[in-house]
């Protein structure tokens, strides 16, 4: 795996025991220019980093080594982890993002992605429900990766998690409403996964959040929020993954 020192200034300068990395986290960088990008994340200014970055081409820029807390992702929560900077790898992959264009991740970039990911589940033994996009841990604030982010080829290499449900069945659950005690199922499954435990009572702009990062990362042709038959069937099966 060919990569390139790139160094960030934005870390703790306290390093962190081996057994505290669990996660590792993928984002987008979300400016038009990719040089642009990398000025923001080795930018004393800037107050944030990552610990990789791919660039387009495929080619790894290393920011701050692995051991070290990288300023990533901020705010954020998954299970009965907060603040997953302290246990987590972060990896920008160059992109526009949602704002300025957003586009499919070339496959270099992807195949650089997979290479790196294997070394750090060698290394750290990350389990596959523990790769995880920016959005799945901070679903009120981010978007990134994003739905354009390939999370069913990469499950197939064991990073990450997808459902094994027939497409073209689930497909036709579409828009198929539910009822309030499905609702508090599909929420039930969601806390088991690792979102955040909600008391659903009744729909809010923050059960939208969540069931908008859901589909974002599950459920990728459609992201509307509203939780139908389609997103219960594929929550029970990514729950029924979780040990």
């Amino acid at each position: 795996m060919n990569t390139t020192l790139n160094y960030s200034p934005n870390f703790n300068v306290k390093k962190r025991r081996v057994k505290q990395i669990k996660f590792v986290i993928f984002h987008y960088t979300g400016m038009r220019r990719e040089n642009d990008a990398i000025k923001k994340l080795t930018s004393k200014k800037s107050k944030v980093s990552c610990h990789y970055l791919i660039k387009n081409n495929g080619k790894i820029l290393i920011l701050v080594p692995e051991l070290y807390i990288a300023w990533h992702a901020g705010i954020s929560f998954w299970k009965k982890y907060k603040l997953i900077n302290k246990f987590s790898i972060g990896i920008e992959l160059s992109n526009p993002g949602h704002e300025h264009n957003y586009k499919k991740f070339p496959k270099k970039q992807i195949n650089s992605l997979i290479k790196l990911s294997k070394y750090l589940i060698r290394k750290y033994k990350i389990k596959p429900s523990f790769f995880l996009g920016h959005s799945d841990i901070a679903v009120d604030r981010k978007k990134d990766p994003g739905e354009k982010f390939p999370w069913k080829y990469l499950s197939k290499k064991k990073i990450g998690l997808w459902h094994d449900l027939n497409q073209n069945f689930i497909k036709k659950k579409r828009n198929v409403e539910l009822k309030k005690n499905d609702k508090l199922k599909f929420f039930k499954n969601l806390a088991k996964i690792g979102y955040p435990k909600i008391k659903f009572i009744y729909e809010t702009k923050y059960t939208k959040l969540i069931t908008k990062a859901f589909q974002r990362r599950f459920r990728q042709e459609l992201i509307n929020g509203i939780i139908d038959l389609e997103c219960l069937l594929i929550s029970n099966n990514i729950a029924k993954k979780i040990k």
